[in-house]
């Protein structure tokens, strides 16, 4: 058996299906299939099994699957222990960010990172539960939950808690709360709503805060740019909610601290557990976790 072929049960397993197999592998669905045929008579076991006008793993097939994890994370460690002999750890890692998150956390990973490391950044602005599916296609993911511990989608992954990052209510400048020390669910009921899609964590703190309230809310309108919240807040078209160390300071809006929910959202870094074994990978992590160290302060989770 060759790594390279058990891998791709691997992908048949996260992915669904030939095709999309072949697109993440850069071959031909063709290709695919006859290295899976060629394994399946070096064991002597059929490794998938019709589904429909594709196919799925068999019980073997996803025996293999998870095998491919291990064997992978094996060799990473070992080509991680021969960077180390050799004297450096560079190389690229590509990272999936959501954009707020990635403001509080980028500008110093880069710094820290330095010119060993060639960091591609791209950002996605996903709900809570698709993080897991852009860790198929990048080494690492900057995402976020509300819940304290992570949703079943991000099981099976490599999974660091960096921050815990306070929302906030942000009302305009010349709102009667905007100079309050903090607002309680009672006190916003009955204001206008900037707020965000369905399936996406602030929505969810925004149906808790109504159930606190006791009213649900008028929703002005649904956006996901925090950007875009900010101008819409400002312009004095409804109230919303924004995490507090990404948020610029001024332009229109004051943030207040929401009292009697618990409110922080969890920045996280996710990544397949080979991939997070790779020596630049696993550098990386701690340089973020660092970095999480610095700019969290008292609200910085322990590594």
């Amino acid at each position: 058996m060759e790594l390279r072929d058990l891998i791709l049960l691997r992908e048949l397993d996260d992915r669904g299906s030939l095709s999309a197999v072949a697109r993440a592998t850069q071959v031909t669905p063709s290709a695919v299939s006859q290295r899976i045929r060629s394994l399946e008579r070096t064991i002597g076991l059929p490794l998938t099994e019709p589904l429909g006008r594709g196919v799925r793993l068999t019980e073997a097939g996803r025996l293999l699957a998870a095998g491919a994890i291990e064997v992978a994370a094996v060799v990473a460690r070992v080509e991680g222990r021969l960077a180390a002999y050799r004297g450096g750890i560079g190389g690229r890692v590509d990272v999936a960010a959501l954009p707020s998150a990635g403001v509080v956390l980028l500008p110093s990973l880069i710094a820290a990172l330095g010119a060993d490391v060639d960091l591609r950044v791209h950002d996605h602005d996903v709900a809570e539960a698709d993080y897991a599916a852009l860790a198929r296609d990048h080494d690492l993911v900057i995402g976020h939950r509300m819940a304290p511990t992570p949703l079943p989608d991000w099981r099976g992954l490599h999974v660091v808690d960096l921050l815990r990052e306070p929302i906030d209510i942000a009302v305009p400048e010349a709102h009667p709360l905007a100079g309050s020390g903090s607002v309680r669910p009672s006190d916003i009921a009955g204001e206008r709503w900037i707020g965000v899609p369905g399936g996406y964590p602030f929505d969810d703190l925004r149906v808790a805060v109504e159930a606190a309230a006791g009213e649900r809310f008028a929703i002005g309108q649904r956006v996901r740019d925090n950007r875009l919240v900010e101008a819409l807040v400002a312009a004095g078209l409804g109230i919303g909610m924004l995490p507090r160390f990404s948020t610029r300071p001024g332009g229109g809006i004051a943030l207040v601290p929401l009292a009697g929910l618990p409110t922080g959202r969890i920045v996280s870094v996710l990544a397949r557990p080979d991939v997070a074994e790779r020596a630049v990978v696993a550098h990386t992590i701690d340089a973020l976790r660092r970095c999480a160290r610095a700019i969290g302060g008292v609200d910085a989770l322990a590594p």
